[in-house]
């Protein structure tokens, strides 16, 4: 099935094993057709609720709200600020949202949990670590680790100069990894802080998704560049892999199929393939071109959501790709 929303699509998230898209409008639109108008001004963010029913999203009307199809929830309300940025751990309940040099967190099942936290520079992204007890925030400079639910303390800094805009931890918690303004990753081992440079890139790297535990995805190259994390130093020492290289087209969104076994790529001609890891098979979803691919996910077994910078979007059907 297609659609043809009026905005950019900013998000895809799964609700009840539903594809349901944040666009540009402010609104939230289901693939059964319900829409509901849930921000005055452009989704900057979105996410699955802790829960799995119904979807948060954060907006440059600075709320987050959490729709349920027409129930509309404000969750937080920062005045005069944009929600740049947000993160979702199921495992702990906690729901984080950046807002210029302020971090701000909730708990799913206590109203009255509060916390915030305030960085020397705005946070550009956050992820909660496999357990949802510790929170990192991209600023600049490197990174802020955060024990979750402590209020008073101060943070672990990862340094690394320069503008870190995107992070996600590793599957098994050892390391973290960041996205840059500049070319790059950079990471660190948690357990000692050791640097990885991870370079190399001819854009900026704007999406990255681990395939089970072994590889991470990343966007930004005429190919998807994967990384390995098997063994205890991750990927210190060792290089990248591209897959699926084409001197016409840049990879804009990557994600993975749930079972660790495939990737599955946007890129910025609107096209979208997969290939299985092991056998390095690549099959062609999407072979209409238009606008450059914005959101990119997995929403129920086999199925795929996209959508691009124009408002088309869709669900295809994986299948044996």
């Amino acid at each position: 099935m297609n659609f043809a929303f009026e905005a950019y699509v900013t998000e895809i998230v799964a609700d009840g094993g539903r594809a349901a898209f944040a666009l540009g409008d402010g609104a939230v639109a289901w693939e059964d057709g319900r829409r509901v108008q849930v921000h005055d001004g452009a989704i900057l963010c979105a996410a699955s609720h802790p829960s799995g029913e119904g979807v948060l999203t954060g907006g440059d009307d600075g709320r987050l709200v959490w729709s349920r199809g027409e129930r509309i929830e404000v969750i937080a309300e920062v005045p005069r600020k944009w929600i740049d940025a947000m993160a979702v751990s199921k495992a702990s309940g906690l729901i984080a949202l950046s807002a210029g040099k302020e971090v701000h967190l909730r708990d799913a099942a206590a109203a009255d949990f509060k916390r915030t936290f305030v960085h020397e520079a705005s946070v550009a992204a956050l992820a909660f670590d496999p357990k949802g007890r510790r929170l990192a925030a991209a600023t600049y400079g490197g990174a802020a680790l955060w024990y979750a639910r402590i209020a008073e303390q101060k943070p672990v800094m990862l340094r690394w100069a320069g503008s870190h805009v995107g992070l996600t931890f590793s599957p098994d918690g050892r390391f973290l990894i960041s996205s840059m303004q500049e070319s790059a990753l950079h990471g660190w081992r948690l357990s000692d802080a050791k640097d990885m440079r991870m370079g190399g890139y001819p854009s900026k790297v704007r999406s990255l998704a681990f395939i089970g535990d072994t590889w991470l995805a990343t966007s930004g190259a005429n190919g998807a560049v994967l990384w390995p994390f098997a063994g205890a130093n991750g990927p210190m020492g060792k290089s990248a892999m591209e897959i699926g290289w084409d001197e016409t087209a840049l990879v804009t969104r990557v994600a993975g199929d749930g079972r660790g076994e495939r990737v599955i790529v946007g890129l910025d001609d609107g096209r979208i393939w997969a290939c299985d890891l092991a056998s390095e098979r690549r099959v062609t979803v999407r072979a209409e071109r238009g606008a450059p691919i914005s959101a990119l996910t997995v929403v129920a077994g086999d199925r795929l959501a996209w959508g691009d910078e124009s408002g088309a979007a869709g669900v295809l059907d994986l299948g044996a790709a």
